[in-house]
């Protein structure tokens, strides 16, 4: 069977991959200092060459920031894009590195084998598992069993600015049947995970000024509007006492959990106790009907994120001040429109100020969430295929974060993602000392051979 070759293959030539790996990873492609921009282009070139060397057509693109990289292979069978990114976050503080960020050694931690530096989790060494599971197939069977594309970004960890303008410019030639998307991580030890919601979020800061200047409190403390009694009983009112978020219409159009989900998102045996323990807490304070795993994945929030007006420095200043501001966020789930609740949160601010006081605010993005459908071939192989590889079963998880792409991709290219990376939560990735499993390493590139060969089934 070609797959058992493929994978036998995989695991003779561990040693040659983990050194690939090392040569990428001493490549300094600091993509938010423009004194690493050299090395940000000499990743992309090492990347295309690579690519090149098993027989995919690659290229580098530049952009008006840094460059991307896209890679066609000639074989037939379902078209995937698989997308990772080479670009890497800044070292600071340096002197809390056990060693030099881009000198990657394996090392001995806790009795794991973990490979050491800058970029190993985030993103480089998780790209590579696709790239080296590429060119086991290749090696074995001398083709691919799907048609792939390959594009890898040297802009994420700098925010993306050339991603949408070069997404548009090259829909065309990069759309494919599903996307294929490594910079995510394990559920736990052992255990899988294939991201399928991604919450959105929208940001709001809002002003409230009352008098024209600030005031003595003794002079006119208690018969003058406060704009921060005013802003703090708004911001009290975001939430009632069962955690559900007063804004009118806020949950409309959230579905809600398919039981299959559910069972799976059950069966994963979610320890509150151990998430909130460590930073010191014990209570879920979101809406008491709900699940902790339902709260972070699959439901909205609302979190303020800062107050501040009037003295806040040393001593004390009775002032009864002009202005009180506050920054909100939101995370958003599938069925929620950001530009709609933008529109329904400002006006019920609105509808809450008393007279003498006046409301501003300024926006600070609205993206909707992604919800992949699983309904799509592609999800059920991929589950299977990393259920066949790991200890444990995998299952379709959420996010409570963002992952701008996978929206890109669905909003630009007209496909979902499929999130499958091999990442851990300890792998400190953007601080010092990043590190990768070798085991995710090597287990990262079987899952990717599977896949590519259940895409062909």
């Amino acid at each position: 069977m070609s797959l058992d070759a493929v994978l036998a293959r995989i695991d003779a030539d561990l040693d040659q991959s983990t050194d690939r790996l090392m040569e990428l990873l001493r490549i300094q492609s600091i993509s938010t200092d423009p004194a690493f921009d050299a090395e940000v282009a000499k990743a992309a070139d090492w990347l295309a060459a690579d690519l090149a060397s098993i027989g995919f057509d690659a290229s580098v693109r530049d952009t008006t920031g840094h460059p991307m990289v896209v890679a066609h292979g000639s074989d037939d069978g379902p078209h995937v894009l698989f997308y990772g990114h080479y670009d890497v976050q800044p070292v600071d503080p340096l002197e809390l590195w056990h060693r030099d960020p881009f000198d990657p050694a394996i090392e001995d931690q806790n009795g794991v084998k973990v490979i050491r530096g800058r970029g190993a989790s985030d993103d480089k060494g998780q790209l590579m598992t696709f790239v080296e599971a590429c060119r086991a197939w290749k090696a074995v069977t001398g083709k691919l069993p799907a048609k792939v594309t390959i594009f890898f970004e040297g802009e994420e960890e700098s925010g993306s600015p050339s991603l949408v303008p070069f997404l548009e410019a090259n829909a065309d030639e990069l759309k494919a049947e599903v996307a294929l998307i490594c910079d995510t991580g394990l559920f736990a030890e052992g255990v899988p995970g294939i991201t399928t919601q991604l919450r959105g979020l929208l940001g709001e800061e809002i002003t409230i000024t009352g008098p024209s200047l600030d005031l003595h409190s003794g002079m006119f403390g208690g018969v003058a509007m406060n704009p921060i009694r005013v802003l703090s009983r708004i911001l009290a009112g975001l939430h009632d006492e069962s955690g559900v978020i007063q804004v009118p219409g806020f949950y409309d159009g959230i579905p809600e959990l398919s039981d299959e989900l559910r069972a799976q998102w059950d069966g994963l045996g979610f320890d509150v106790a151990g998430f909130l323990g460590p930073v010191g807490l014990s209570v879920p304070a979101g809406e008491a009907d709900r699940t902790p795993l339902e709260m972070i994945w699959s439901r909205p929030t609302a979190e303020v994120n800062g107050i501040w007006g009037g003295y806040t420095g040393a001593g004390f200043k009775t002032v009864l001040p002009s202005q009180a501001h506050a920054k909100i966020s939101f995370r958003l789930v599938a069925g929620q429109d950001p530009h709609v609740l933008r529109k329904s949160f400002r006006a019920w601010v609105e509808a809450q100020l008393p007279a003498d006081c006046s409301v501003s605010f300024e926006g600070h993005g609205a993206s909707p969430a992604s919800q992949m459908d699983i309904s799509h071939p592609a999800f059920q192989v991929t589950r299977q295929a990393l259920s066949d590889e790991w200890p444990n079963e995998a299952a379709f998880i959420g996010s409570g974060g963002s992952i701008p792409v996978a929206g890109y991709f669905k909003e630009i290219l007209g496909m979902d993602s499929i999130l499958a990376g091999f990442g851990k939560d300890d792998d400190a990735i953007h601080s010092p000392n990043e590190k990768y499993d070798l085991s995710s390493f090597h287990h990262g590139i079987r899952s990717w051979a599977r896949i590519l060969g259940g895409l062909a089934s």
